[in-house]
Parts: C-alpha cells; sequence; structure tokens
C-alpha cells in the first residue's frame, strides 16, 4: 500500500501542520465537561453566548448543577427551584408501570399529581449530583510499569480507588473512580444521592410512548418522550430517606426553559451521560460486533417478541404486566439492526483496517516499536474468545429469556442461609428478602407467556446448538419438560409460593432443592460458570489489556504526526477515524457527565428522500390510526389539534413543534438529557437516535447520525393544555 516506510522530516511537519490545523467536528465528541476550556472558542464561534465556567464550575453553580444522572440509565434535568425534574417517558416507564394497575392504568391514562401531597413516591428511585471531578491518573498509575501483570496491576487500582473513596466518601455522597482511554487516564467523581424522589406527571402512553417499537429509533418522530419527577429533602434541605416530612428539594441551579424555538443551523449542545461507545475498537473487535454479537441478539429477541407481543394483543391485563417488558427487550433489537446496516453502508471494517496498515507502518520506527505486536495480538484475543462470546449470548438471550428460570435461581440464598452456608443475613432477613422479590415478580408475570418463551427459546438452541454447549436439549420430550416446570414448580404460581413461604422453616430448604424449575435452573448456571463465563472473562481481560496499549499507542501515533501518513496516501478522510485525526481525542462514553455539542440540522436517509429538522401535531393527525395501538391519539388531544388552541406554545408559523433533530454525538444514557440554547437554556429533552445512525457508538457519521429531541414547547403544552396541570408551568422560568 505504501511505496515506502519512513517519512522525510519536511513531509512530516508539512502533513502534521495540516493535519493538525484541521479543525474537529462539532458534531462529534463526548466531552468532559472539566477539559471544556479546550473547546470553549470553537463552541463560542458556533453560538454558544456562555463560558466553559458557566457550563462547568466548581466553586460557582453551574449548569451542571441542574443535571443529574436518573436511576440507573438516564439523565435528567433540574427546571424550577422546587426540585422539579423532567426525563424522558421511557426513563420512568418502570417507576409509572409500578403505580399503575387494572383499577388505576397510569400508563394508558397518564397522572396528574394535582397538589405535592399528591405526588407519588417511588422507591429505589435515586438521583445524583455531580459535585465535583477531578484528574487522579498521577496517583492511580503510580509505580504501573508496562510489563506489570495484568493482575497487580488490577489489585494496585482497586487498592488505590478504595483509599480515595474511604478519604472522600460520606452519607449520601457516593465517590466513583473510573478509567478513560481504557485505563490510561483516570479521573475520580464525587456525587451527592437523593434517594426520596417522586412521580409528579406523566402523559398517558399514547403521548408518551405514541409510534411505541415501530417507530423506536426512527425519524420522523412525534413521540411525547417526558415525565415529571420531584426531589425531596429533609428540613434542612440534604438529602434524606422517604418521609412525609421531606419538602421539595431547593438545588443550587435550575435551568431557565425557552419559548422561543430555533431554526435549522442553529447552536444546540447537550449536557448528560452517555452510556457506552466504543469509537477506538479495532477490525477485528467490529467484525465480531457484526458478524457475531448482534445478529445472534437480533434473532432470539426476534422470536422473544413475536411470543409476548402475540399474548399481549390478546389481553388488557397481560399488555399492561408486558409493557416495560417488551419495551426494554424490542430497544436493543431494533437498535443493533439499525447498527449492522450502518456498519456496512460506511464500511467501519474496511476503514479500521487501512487506518491500522498506517499504524503498523508506524509501529516500525523508533517511535512505535513498542506497540508492533499489538495488533496481531488482538486478532489473535478476538479469535479465541469468539466462541465463550457464542456460547454467552445462547445463554443471556435464550436460556434466560423465561423469565421464572433466573427467579428460582435466585431461592438459592435462601437454601444456603437455611443450611448456615451463609451467614451474610438472618433467615428471617432472607425470607423477607424472598417475599418482597416474590410480589414484585409475579404483579407482572404470566406463566402461560413465560412458558410459550421458554419453549420458542428452547426449540432455537436445538436447533442452533453452540459450540461451547451448556445444555443440550437433543432428545428431550419438551413439552413433557414444561408441562413438569409449569404444572409443578412452586415458582410459576403466586398462591403455591406464598403458601410456602408463610409456613416456612430451615428444614423447608429441601422442597426448594427438589423444584423442577429451580434444578433445571441450577444446573444451567452451573454449565455456563463452568463452560463458558471464566473463558470469556478471562478474553475479555486478554482484550482489554490489549485494548488499553493499542489506546496508548493510537494516541501516542497522533502526537508524533504519522498520522498524516493517510493524507499523503490519498485516502478519503471519511476512511479515517476523524476522532484520531482531529487534534484533540475524546473518551468513549462511559456513563459519567459529558457535553456535545452540534447544530439542528435536518437528514437525507436515501437517495431522493429528505427529512426537515423537526416535526409538528399535523403529523400526529397524519398518523392516527385507531385500529393499532401504537398510533391512537387522545381525544383531548385531537380536540386541541382541531381548534388549533396550541396557547404560547406554538411557533412562528403557528403550528404545534414536537420534536427535533440535531447533529449532538449521543448514545443511551442520555436520555433525558437537555438539549441547551447559546445561551444555556432548555430547549428540548433528548430521547433517542435515528435508525440510520445507531452505529455512532462506534463511528460517527455526521451525514447521518442524528439525536433526536423532543421539543421543550410540546411538553409544557401537553402539561398546561392537555393535562391541566398549569401549577408545574408556573414553577418554571419561561423565557419568551
Amino acid at each position: 500500500m505504501f511505496s515506502d516506510k519512513t517519512i522525510s522530516k519536511a513531509a512530516f511537519c508539512l502533513f502534521f501542520i495540516f493535519f493538525s490545523c484541521m479543525p474537529v467536528r462539532a458534531d462529534e465528541g463526548m466531552w468532559i465537561p472539566l477539559l471544556l476550556r479546550q473547546n470553549q472558542e470553537e463552541m463560542q464561534r458556533l453560538g454558544l453566548q456562555l463560558s466553559a465556567e458557566d457550563i462547568y464550575g466548581i466553586n460557582h453553580s453551574s449548569l451542571k448543577d441542574a443535571v443529574v444522572q436518573f436511576g440507573g440509565g438516564c439523565t435528567g434535568e433540574v427546571v424550577s427551584s422546587q426540585g422539579l425534574v423532567l426525563t424522558n417517558h421511557h426513563c420512568g416507564f418502570g417507576h409509572i408501570q409500578a403505580h399503575s394497575s387494572v383499577e388505576h392504568d397510569y400508563l394508558t391514562e397518564g397522572f396528574w399529581a394535582k397538589t405535592l401531597q399528591d405526588e407519588l413516591p417511588c422507591p429505589g428511585l435515586e438521583v445524583r449530583f455531580l459535585r465535583e471531578m477531578r484528574d487522579v491518573t498521577g496517583f492511580m498509575l503510580e509505580g504501573i510499569v508496562p510489563d506489570m501483570p495484568e493482575k497487580a496491576r488490577q489489585d494496585s487500582m482497586k487498592a488505590r480507588g478504595r483509599r480515595l473513596q474511604e478519604e472522600l466518601e460520606e452519607e449520601n455522597v457516593e465517590v466513583k473512580i473510573l478509567p478513560f482511554y481504557y485505563g490510561n487516564q483516570y479521573y475520580l467523581f464525587v456525587y451527592e444521592v437523593f434517594k426520596d424522589v417522586r412521580l409528579v406527571g406523566t402523559p398517558p402512553s399514547n403521548i408518551g410512548k405514541f409510534g411505541g417499537d415501530t417507530d423506536n429509533w426512527m425519524w420522523p418522530r412525534h413521540t411525547g418522550d417526558f415525565s415529571v419527577f420531584r426531589i425531596y429533602a429533609d428540613a434542612g434541605n440534604r438529602p434524606a430517606a422517604y418521609s412525609p416530612d421531606n419538602k421539595p428539594y431547593r438545588p443550587e441551579r435550575h435551568l431557565k426553559i425557552d419559548l422561543r424555538g430555533y431554526e435549522e443551523g442553529d447552536f444546540t449542545f447537550v449536557f448528560g451521560y452517555p452510556g457506552r461507545t466504543q469509537e477506538y475498537l479495532s477490525s477485528y473487535g467490529v467484525e465480531q460486533i457484526l458478524k457475531r454479537e448482534d445478529p445472534m441478539r437480533i434473532a432470539a429477541r426476534t422470536a422473544r417478541l413475536d411470543v409476548i407481543k402475540a399474548a399481549m394483543e390478546k389481553d388488557a391485563k397481560v399488555r399492561i404486566q408486558y409493557a416495560a417488558k417488551a419495551a426494554s427487550i424490542a430497544n436493543g433489537w431494533k437498535k443493533w439492526m439499525g447498527e449492522v446496516k450502518g456498519i456496512e453502508r460506511i464500511d467501519v471494517i474496511g476503514s479500521k483496517q487501512a487506518y491500522e496498515k498506517v499504524f503498523s507502518v508506524w509501529t516500525e520506527s523508533a517511535a512505535g516499536k513498542e506497540y508492533a505486536g499489538v495488533l496481531p495480538a488482538l486478532e489473535s484475543a478476538y479469535a479465541g474468545l469468539d466462541p465463550y462470546l457464542t456460547s454467552a449470548i445462547v445463554f443471556q438471550e435464550h436460556l434466560m429469556a423465561p423469565e421464572a428460570v433466573p427467579f428460582a435461581y435466585s431461592f438459592g440464598k435462601l437454601c444456603r442461609v437455611s443450611k448456615g452456608q451463609d451467614t451474610s443475613v438472618t433467615l428471617a432477613k432472607a425470607l423477607a428478602d424472598c417475599r418482597r422479590k416474590a410480589e414484585k415478580f409475579f404483579k407482572d408475570y404470566d406463566p402461560q407467556v413465560d412458558r410459550a418463551v421458554f419453549e420458542e427459546m428452547a426449540f432455537r438452541v436445538k436447533a442452533d446448538g453452540t459450540r461451547v454447549r451448556i445444555v443440550d436439549f437433543a432428545g428431550v420430550d419438551m413439552k413433557r419438560r414444561l408441562d413438569e416446570f409449569y404444572n409443578n414448580s412452586l415458582f410459576v404460581s403466586k398462591e403455591k409460593l406464598f403458601a410456602f413461604l408463610d409456613k416456612y422453616k430451615a428444614a423447608s430448604c429441601k422442597v426448594i432443592e427438589k423444584d423442577p424449575l429451580f434444578v433445571y435452573a441450577g444446573e444451567v448456571f452451573s454449565a455456563y460458570a463452568q463452560t463458558t463465563y471464566p473463558f470469556l472473562m478471562q478474553g475479555r481481560k486478554r482484550i482489554d489489556s490489549l485494548q488499553r496499549v493499542y489506546m496508548k499507542g493510537q494516541m501516542a501515533m497522533k502526537e508524533s504526526g504519522a498520522f498524516a501518513v493517510l493524507m499523503r496516501e490519498g485516502l478519503r478522510n471519511n476512511l479515517v477515524l476523524s476522532n484520531v485525526g482531529s487534534s484533540r481525542f475524546y473518551p468513549d462514553a462511559n456513563f459519567t457527565l459529558r457535553v456535545t455539542y452540534g447544530k439542528v440540522q435536518g437528514f437525507q436517509p436515501a437517495d431522493a428522500v429528505r427529512y426537515r429538522h423537526y416535526t409538528t401535531l399535523d403529523g400526529i393527525m397524519e398518523k392516527e390510526n385507531p385500529e393499532v395501538y401504537d398510533y391512537v391519539v387522545e381525544d383531548k388531544l385531537k380536540e386541541l389539534h382541531a381548534s388549533r388552541d396550541y396557547g404560547r406554545y406554538a411557533n412562528a408559523l403557528g403550528e404545534m413543534p414536537v420534536a427535533f433533530v440535531g447533529t449532538n454525538h449521543t448514545t443511551g444514557g442520555n436520555s433525558g438529557s437537555p438539549v441547551l440554547n447559546g445561551d444555556g437554556y432548555l430547549i428540548g429533552i433528548n430521547f433517542d437516535r435515528n435508525w440510520e445512525g445507531t452505529m455512532s457508538d462506534i463511528r460517527y457519521d455526521p451525514q447521518m447520525c442524528r439525536n433526536i429531541m423532543l421539543d421543550i414547547r410540546y411538553c409544557l403544552f401537553i402539561i398546561d393544555k392537555f393535562a391541566g396541570a398549569t401549577r408545574l408551568v408556573e414553577e418554571m422560568d419561561i423565557v419568551e
């Protein structure tokens, strides 16, 4: 590919200067807010009216103090001086469902608390405010040498991390030390944790989930994907466990809301907690995702969803019970399909391979020789991991798909406590835990649906098999086996299980140990633990350690200027990892607070197809179909549309905007993130990406990757004009 393997000093300097001066694309990157000064000039040139200190400040309140980590995987924003929080409907879905029943179906009908006293506690829901972050790389890597055994390195990391945590943690304060750039840098995060969070309001699912799984990951979008919560604190405004005496939290900062809207090309930035990206993977890692992991998961979830959705269509109770479960299963399923298509469309593997050829040439130089063997080692490591990854996916997506299997297995702790093998809790405590777990499980469980899922998944395992076998269904009479499980097991019948638990004594564990489903679950978990898990973890640790070296090598190559070889060889820019080619590296997402910025912009998904940058209520009416649950439109919403009664929430054209798209680089975890304009005012709530751009976790394509945002005007329109919950809007600071 290359005519020579050295670069003249003149050429080296020329291309280093040329490439270093190329601006990073504004729409790509998930930037650490602590280091945002390096982006400030560019952001201001694009339209930001604030300083980096206004976004992330330590010695004074800043925008970061209005952003929360919501639950275990979303973001939220504080929008009033009384602790009111906005996030996505799908982020609050589990808690909305937990309060729902056939008698009070808040999923279908919506819920709006009329007073503070009517706001509903959400046990287990926590929000976290980031109070401080700091670079602790020097401390964490002190004494770490390149040839240090991996176990010794990890033991050192854990010991140092514990030391920092012990120094800083206190009640309601959580400290995390996380690796960046695959362990080449470390940052410490200090969070204040609030545990009394209450549901304030949610639109009906026909608004909050309009379009359902059909529209998920798609544009144009018309989903009112929001819900409203409130943070409560004790009399001193400190975090506290739930108490009826707690008061609405008075935050250090809350966001102002801008009703003036936006135009295509306007600057925006998203402040939130993106979950996981893998922008710096080798071609071998991408190939494994494309050809093994995603296709297997897609096929398994397709079959599982077919079974569940068929049952939901036949029974209203099952529809409520399985609504959140189906949504959770479908979310990854559809994303992976888009990811496969996107990776193939822009030939990510080919461009990675082109980049790796340049890297290999560089490793023959003096500056790069210490990285010479890392790519061949990665290739070998991925090949060795493949059979165990295959087996793990079968375990996760097939064998664990019947809910009763992991549920039955979880009762092993009660047996161990009963026999004195586990003394971490008393028998009374273990029994109480099982009761709580069972109450939650059976609330949303139907044994006939579960049996149908089991039968389908077992059939697929029996037909396909795996290279590392966990369970063998060959020659098994599955009907007879399932009859045994679903007719005789304690763990598929609430009545049987609670009758058993009511009379439970230590010796009763013998009944559990003979239960057919418990026995089967134990066999499956044991086989997985022996045949797959340790080898899977060993392989992943090997890849992680090699990826750390490869990441360090990529950074060193960029700093040396040798990356400019790509320009000399005339390869097209879009065949190059843009984040490597830029003058700055951004770290992969790891569910820590990040800033990403871009602009409001439509896109062209296919030849002769051009999508506008926003949608309106007119589009909801165009999609309406009373025969399809996902496209049922609420009567009140139809009345407001017919009368054009949009109040102050209409745009300049008199339309009611619903959603818009932009070029901000987002991923899972950014759900619920505030979307801010150049003044730092809230104009939207991030809730999705477009299907054509879901490969952005691996490669960002500026032509196709878009984040999808709820227009804040539609959110307030629903709260105010549709729900009549005007008291909530009156809490907010609004710019018009």
